[in-house]
Order: structure tokens, then C-alpha cells, then sequence
């Protein structure tokens, strides 16, 4: 997607009175780039974002400075600032955050009424983009899900970092665009998990949410290089799933 396209509907929607803050740029940027708009690569033009967003352009730089340190964009001498392509070490820091945050959520949020309604309606929206073979249709709702996930544990700090988390995610995933099967046999793992959490079974959904984290982290790392098919590199390391 063109960054033009990416940009659009951001003047639009208003600005607080914190809006001209490096912090709230950063936090524009992050989003779409979690929603899949800035995809690896885009490169960042400091004159159509400050316009764009109605900032200066030394508070644009204090965003790019934000989010290079979350590895959400990467700079380069004497080209500009362009949207990360994670490595196999930030996909495995990132797993090792999302194990942490999410069981725990699951294991300890509140999970109930509209919650429930909420997680039964995204798996219900992934259901669909598998039957209409939609790649970004499964990958948004993926992404929708384990952010709600982390939302039961009812906390701002951590729904923000889990939204930094889901940038660096939006990014392993545009590797994995060819490959329709890596989305949509996760989709029914997700409904069995929204399921033991209904049925209040919090133990057993977190367990199984660990194995499913450790199973995506090995499929990605086997598909950009990183490992072998036939290795299980968390096995190798002694860690169970």
C-alpha cells in the first residue's frame, strides 16, 4: 500500500491536545503499521508525514527515534527512516514477550459477558476470511484476537505494549503473505482457545496457549531460514511447551 493511501483519514480524525507529542505520533504509526498499511519497506518520508499529520518535523523525528527503539522502523545513513523487516532474533523476542503476557491473561483476566462476545465475534470474522481464502482477512483477525487476549487483564500498560508487540507481529506476517496455511490452521486453535476460556477451563487454555505460541515461533523461524523443518528449537533448548 502506497504511504499516501496509508496516511489518509489521519488529519481527519482529530487531534488532541497532545497530538503534536512524539509519543502521539509514534503511537499513529504504530497502529498502522499493526493494522498492515506500512508494510516492510515503506520508506518514511519526513516531509508527507509532517504534513500529514500536522507536526513538526524535529517531532517526527522524536517518533522515528520511539519506534526504532521497539525495532518497529529502522533507519539508514544518508536513505531515511523505512518500516522494519524483523530478523530472527526479534521474532524470538518477541515471542518470549508474548508468552509471558498472554497465558497470563488468559489465565488471570476477567473473562466474561462482553468479553466472550467479543472474542466469539472475531473468531466468527477469521472463520470467513478462511472461506473466502483472504491471507490479511485471517492475519487481521489473528491479530484482533490475541490483542483482546491480553485486553482481559484489564490493564492500559499492558494493552500498550502488547500493541507495540503486534507491529513488530504485523511485520513477521507480511513474510508469511504466500503462505495462506501458516493463518488458517491457526484459526481453529484460536476458536478451541476462546472455547476452554468460555468454559471457564483457564489452566488448560493457557498451557495450550503456550504450546500454540511455541508452534508459531518454530514455523516462522523455519520459514525465513532461521531453523531447519525438522528442528524444535525450544525442545533443543530444554524448554517445554
Amino acid at each position: 500500500m502506497p504511504m499516501n493511501t496509508a496516511l489518509q483519514g489521519i488529519a481527519e480524525g482529530g487531534q488532541a491536545t497532545h497530538a503534536h507529542t512524539g509519543a502521539w505520533v509514534a503511537g499513529v504509526l504504530r497502529a498502522r503499521i499493526s493494522a498492515g498499511q506500512l508494510p516492510p519497506g515503506t520508506k518514511l518520508s519526513e516531509q508527507k508525514l509532517s504534513e500529514a499529520l500536522g507536526v513538526s518535523r524535529n517531532t517526527l523525528r522524536e517518533a522515528f527515534t520511539v519506534l526504532a527503539g521497539e525495532s518497529v522502523v529502522q533507519r539508514i545513513p544518508n536513505r531515511g527512516v523505512f518500516v522494519a523487516a524483523p530478523g530472527a532474533d526479534d521474532v524470538r523476542e518477541i515471542y518470549r514477550v508474548r508468552r509471558l503476557i498472554e497465558p497470563a491473561a488468559v489465565l488471570w483476566g476477567e473473562a466474561a459477558g462482553e468479553s466472550l462476545t467479543g472474542l466469539d465475534a472475531i473468531i466468527d470474522k477469521a472463520r470467513k476470511a478462511r472461506e473466502a481464502g483472504s491471507v490479511p482477512g485471517m492475519a487481521d483477525a489473528n491479530q484482533e484476537l490475541h490483542k483482546a487476549l491480553v485486553g482481559l487483564a484489564g490493564s492500559a500498560s499492558l494493552d500498550e505494549l502488547m500493541e507495540k508487540v503486534l507491529a513488530e507481529m504485523r511485520l513477521v506476517f507480511h513474510a508469511m503473505a504466500t503462505t495462506p496455511d501458516f493463518h488458517s490452521h491457526y484459526v481453529e486453535r484460536n476458536a478451541a482457545l476462546v472455547a476452554q476460556i468460555r468454559a471457564g477451563q483457564r489452566e488448560e487454555a493457557a498451557t495450550e496457549l503456550r504450546r500454540y505460541l511455541d508452534a508459531a515461533e518454530h514455523e516462522l523461524l523455519v520459514h525465513i531460514g532461521a531453523l531447519p523443518a525438522n528442528v524444535d528449537e525450544r525442545s533443543n533448548q530444554g524448554i517445554s511447551g
